[in-house]
Formats: structure tokens, sequence, C-alpha cells
């Protein structure tokens, strides 16, 4: 048996390099086996890691506390729940990271306002490194590493054009050069293996040279590390493979403040875009914020939200989803404050929210 699967893997990695020009593949960054229909069947290891949430209004999931071991790393922690790193690091602050200790108690963030898009196919919200997959069922959330700021993920509107397994990575010729840079040399095809960065499957997107991939590397999902593609762990992407169809919707969004609605219940989700806060990044995320709140009270008037609750999100943003106000039978009229303590601290600028 192992035989034969060693001449199979033999063939078709002989295959790819006998195969269509080397520049022409390279357009194309990847290719592999194509998965068949017959391939999709409901076997047990490709069920999906993540829950698959009701949808209760604008929100899904819910909160949960787990206890760590000694050996324990978020890094660790990330891979075997399906949990980025740097979500998981904002949700527990004042928790080292790389030693949490024997026995300390982390919060679970799976409780998500969901983006404001319609709840179709795949989406992906940049600014929260999560990937969110609509079905009939409900939704699950994975976490996903996206493009550099030097190498930005597109904000695309696309469709799953391919699923693919065992892919041979086409490195393009500007990363190519930036290896040479760096003193380094990188092949023009990279085969299936362990030091290929697509990691064992992958889904090929209508939007020309990205991918959404599985990887080599253990730590980076969940955090901004790749040249534009979407990352996931191998042990999600083996099995979401199986779950997504060609033709699926793909959409890319950015979306750090999320605001949403759970019957009466207004809540609120605000992301930073880094490990660490600066006081320019809080200032973003204030105007952020007002912007957010002013355009969710135009579409849903009669909503009432707490100044306090507002303050406290945008003071931790988090990512983990707080209740803000509440929508009232009559709609109030609607004043607006200046908030002269923001972090801008300097006079002149003024950030407003709606109340």
């Amino acid at each position: 048996m192992y035989c034969k699967q060693f001449t199979g893997f033999f063939v078709f990695w002989l295959a790819l390099v006998l195969a269509a020009p080397l520049q022409a593949e390279a357009e194309r960054q990847a290719s592999g086996k194509e998965l068949s229909a017959e391939q999709s069947g409901g076997e047990v290891s490709n069920k999906p890691r993540v829950p698959t949430f009701d949808i209760e209004g604008d929100l899904a999931g819910e909160l949960s506390v787990i206890s760590t071991r000694y050996e324990d790393t978020f890094a660790a922690i990330g891979n075997r729940d399906s949990l980025g790193y740097l979500e998981l690091v904002k949700a527990n602050p004042g928790v080292d990271p790389w030693l949490p200790g024997e026995g300390t108690r982390i919060t679970v963030p799976r409780h998500y306002v969901l983006p404001d898009v319609k709840r179709e196919g795949i989406v992906i919200n940049l600014a929260e490194y999560r990937l969110y997959y609509f079905t009939e069922k409900g939704v699950q959330v994975y976490p996903v590493g996206v493009g550099t700021e030097d190498n930005p993920s597109p904000l695309t509107d696309a469709e799953v054009t391919m699923p693919l397994e065992s892919p041979a990575w086409y490195p393009p010729a500007s990363i190519r050069a930036e290896y040479e840079a760096n003193g380094d040399y990188l092949p023009r095809m990279i085969p299936p293996g362990p030091d290929n960065p697509l990691g064992s499957h992958a889904l090929m997107l209508s939007e020309k040279g990205y991918l959404i991939h599985g990887t080599n590397k253990l730590f980076g999902v969940g955090m901004q590390v790749s040249h534009g593609c979407f990352r996931m762990y191998n042990e999600d992407i083996s099995r979401f493979v199986y779950q997504v169809s060609k033709g699926t919707p793909v959409r890319v969004i950015r979306e750090p403040v999320k605001i949403g609605l759970k019957g009466n219940e207004v809540w609120m989700e605000v992301h930073r875009p880094h490990e660490e806060y600066s006081e320019q990044d809080r200032t973003k995320v204030w105007r952020e914020v007002s912007t957010a709140l002013e355009e969710f009270r135009r579409k849903r008037p009669g909503v009432e939200v707490q100044r306090m609750a507002i303050e406290l999100a945008v003071d931790q943003a988090d990512g983990l989803p707080r209740m803000i106000g509440e929508r009232v039978t009559r709609v109030a009229n609607e004043t607006s404050e200046t908030l002269r303590n923001t972090p801008d601290g300097e006079e002149g600028k003024e950030q407003r929210l709606w109340f």
C-alpha cells in the first residue's frame, strides 16, 4: 500500500514538473489534485473541528473558560482548538501567552457579533482575522492569517473556483525577488510536502493569485503574516475543503467595529489592529466606533446606548462582544454629545458619539 502511495505521489510530482511552462504556472501560484465529488462524503475525519453556531439576530456563539496545563502556550491552544493567537491574547489581558502556567483560567473567545454583510458562503473579516462560513444550519468561525501591511489581502467579492489537496506552490516573481534580496533562494516550484507553505489543502479563488490554504507553520494563524493569501490550520482546511463547493461566494471585508441586535439588546464588538494598543490606534478606533454607531442608528432608529459601556468597549478593544444598549418601543430624540476626553488629547478635534 505504501509503495503504491509513493509511486502515485512520484508520478504526480513528476507530472507537475514537466507540465506547462513554469511562467504560466507561476501566475496561478498553485496546482494540485482537484477533489472529486466522491471524496466529499461525510467521513468522520472530514467533520469540522469548530462548532456550527445558531444565529440569534446578529449574534452567534458563546464565551467559555478553560484551564491551562503546565506545557500550554496560546499558540499550542490555538492550534489544538482552532483559535487565533491574537484573539486569545486580546481576550486574556495580563496572561503570559508563552507561559500561562498550570491551572490558569483563560477565556475562549467564541462569541461573535456577525459582520454587517449578506450571510452567504464565506466572509473573511481582515480586522478580526476570522473567516465566517454561513450554512443553512448556522455559522462556523475559523481563525485565519491575513496579509501584512506591506502585502495586504484584497478587499474583494470572489468565489471558490477549485478545492485542492496536496497543492504545489509556484511562487510569483515578486516573492522570489524578495527572497533573493535577503540572500535566500526560492525555487520556481515547491512540491507538496512539509516544506510547502500552502499546507495540505487549498481553495483556489477567482481573485487572481489568492488562495485560502493551510500552512507548514504552527504559528501565524490569526495574525498578519502572509503575502495576501488566507492561512488556516491544516487540521481545519483539510476538513473545510470537503464542505465548500465550487462557486461558493467569498467576500473579504475590513470591519473593526461590529454592532448588532439580539432581541432588543444592542451589542458591539471592537477590534484593535495590533497586540499593543497605541494612542494612535486608540484614536482611530474611537473614530471608527463613532462612524459605526451613527450608521447603526440611521438604519435602526429607536435604540438607546450607554456611554460608559461604549467607553469600556473602546478602552479594551479586545474583540469580545459587549451589550451597550437596547432597542426601545418608541424612537427617542437623537441628540449628540461631544466627547472631549477622547484619546485625541487635542482641542479642536471633536469625537462625536450619538446617544
